[in-house]
């Protein structure tokens, strides 16, 4: 006598639904994660002098990147257990309408300031959209159809980071720089209706309670800390009295963040979590593969405009094979984890970045073109095999309870991750110009002088209203950004090696066929 088929638990009304709801949720993601990758393109153009560009400084332009991911990354987990207790949908349709506010807001920007704090509120609105999304997903799919959808899901992460630089090379070569945040307007009025008609509500009948104290200080710690760095490259002295004493402010309040958080019976960050070596080390090669990332993207937009002359368009086309390279292997990463294992696989993806990034320290002004395509490929090949084998060390380390826990916490990883990249190499890439380009601005007056040294663009812009007098500096500017790349690349690099150690040591190597079987049967328990 067999079984009977167990009851659906999905209303039918939902269910034949499900993929268009679906396609509204990738539709939703695809703007919040689509926004980061359009920027990138557009940072160069936003360091251009007035009416061009804001005239933004490289520390204000890494401020405009960072805003939203430290505000995204410190708001995840509060605006996931917000929306098990009010309402997916409603959190849903209320971020992606912050979102567009922001967007709106920040595409007329009259100055980095504002444009800093109108990407702080965009970031307010996308971390209310990333979790509720998956949230929703898990509540109109079956628990067979489940995987499927998620692929599709993380599938349209991959897609943004590969359409986004396109997208707005393309904006930036036929409108100002502003279009670039206008864009996502229409598209965030056409999610909101689809929403509110095609996509069901749901919530945590035992939602958890919400941690604001320590969601609060670790915002404040994190900002804290990548401001004194941003701001000791700017002065390029990380001695001066103000740097260390916000930096020391910082890395006290994370302190207290974590003892609070270690104490609390709600907290937002389990911090007993980390006594397990395997999941410490899986979350630090997932933050290191977006610091090395992110740092590299930071002065790659610069190198391929500023330095080779390639319009905004072109330089999102140079970056796409680093955005196809994870779209071919990211899926098939499994079959190498499968024959080699976790420590392999992983180490030789973090290798793999070290090496690309090693290899920028040798890019002059007139390297082959392809040369460039090649790392950015390799770079991409790298992280797809550290991203897949990390994530899942991530969900077999921890119980299978804690499976959102720990999927949050990975995001949240690799956000801060990438923030402090762009800080780190940001700020060691501001210091080593500063320092190469300060002898050739002798004959110009002072004022003039400490502006030209803040960065290339700077130094360019200032050399264009000087007319042919300013042309002598085209050349010195050049030379001391190649220079100072190549210092930023190295350190880079070393960052990357030691990732390779961490997870060397303490990543599990390849299982015993048995062990296998059952951690992989473990795995599918996880995600149900």
């Amino acid at each position: 006598m067999t079984s009977p088929a167990p009851a659906p638990r999905i209303p039918e009304a939902v269910h034949r639904r499900r993929w268009a709801i679906l396609g509204v949720l990738m539709l939703s993601l695809l703007i919040v994660v689509l926004d980061n990758s359009i920027l990138n393109v557009a940072i160069k153009t936003i360091s251009t002098p007035a009416p061009t560009g804001l005239g933004a400084t490289q520390s204000e332009i890494e401020w405009a990147i960072n805003a939203y991911t430290l505000v995204f990354a410190g708001l995840l987990f509060t605006a996931g257990l917000v929306g098990d207790r009010l309402g997916r949908k409603k959190v849903l349709l209320g971020g992606i309408a912050v979102f567009g506010i922001g967007s709106a807001l920040a595409a007329e920007s009259g100055s980095p300031g504002q444009l800093i704090a109108y990407r702080a509120l965009m970031a307010l609105g996308a971390a209310f959209v990333m979790p509720a999304t998956l949230a929703v997903l898990m509540n109109v799919f079956e628990r067979e159809e489940q995987p499927k959808a998620i692929g599709i899901w993380a599938g349209g992460v991959g897609l943004a980071i590969a359409i986004g630089p396109i997208t707005g090379g393309a904006l930036l070569d036929h409108f100002w720089w502003g279009s670039v945040f206008l864009i996502n307007v229409p598209i965030v009025i056409v999610a909101l209706a689809l929403m509110v008609w095609l996509v069901p509500d749901s919530r945590d009948p035992n939602p958890g309670r919400l941690d604001p104290i320590g969601v609060v200080l670790s915002v404040v710690g994190l900002v804290l800390l990548v401001y004194g760095i941003i701001k000791g490259g700017e002065l390029a002295d990380f001695t001066d009295a103000k740097v260390l004493a916000t930096v020391i402010a910082g890395l006290v309040v994370l302190a207290v963040f974590i003892v609070f958080e270690k104490r609390s019976d709600h907290p937002s960050l389990d911090v007993t979590y980390f006594r397990n070596k395997v999941f410490s080390a899986a979350m630090g090669a997932i933050a290191l593969v977006f610091f090395a990332l992110m740092g590299v993207t930071f002065f790659g937009v610069f190198y391929t405009q500023s330095v080779r002359g390639y319009s905004p368009l072109e330089s999102g086309v140079l970056m796409l094979p680093l955005a196809v390279a994870q779209l071919i292997f990211a899926p098939r990463a499994r079959l190498v984890v499968d024959r080699f294992g976790n420590k392999a696989t992983t180490t030789g993806g973090l290798v793999l970045i070290a090496a690309t990034l090693a290899a920028f320290a040798g890019f002059e002004a007139d390297t082959p073109i392809w040369l460039l395509e090649v790392v950015f490929f390799l770079m991409g090949t790298g992280m797809a095999h550290i991203m897949t084998p990390t994530s899942v060390v991530i969900m077999q380390a921890l119980p299978r309870e804690k499976a959102g826990s720990a999927s949050a916490l990975s995001n949240t990883f690799r956000q801060v991750g990438g923030a402090l990249g762009i800080a780190v190499l940001g700020s060691v890439l501001s210091t080593a110009y500063r320092n190469g380009i300060e002898g050739e601005l002798g004959s110009l007056p002072p004022g003039l002088r400490d502006t030209a040294a803040e960065s290339i663009e700077a130094t360019l812009g200032i050399a264009d209203k000087l007319g042919p007098q300013g042309k002598a500096l085209v050349t010195p500017a050049h030379d001391a950004f190649l220079h100072a790349m190549h210092v930023t690349a190295l350190c880079g690099t070393g960052v990357a090696l030691i990732g390779a150690v961490v997870v060397a040591v303490f990543l599990p190597g390849k299982p015993p066929a048995g062990q296998k079987g059952r951690e992989e049967h473990e795995l599918v328990g996880a995600t149900d």
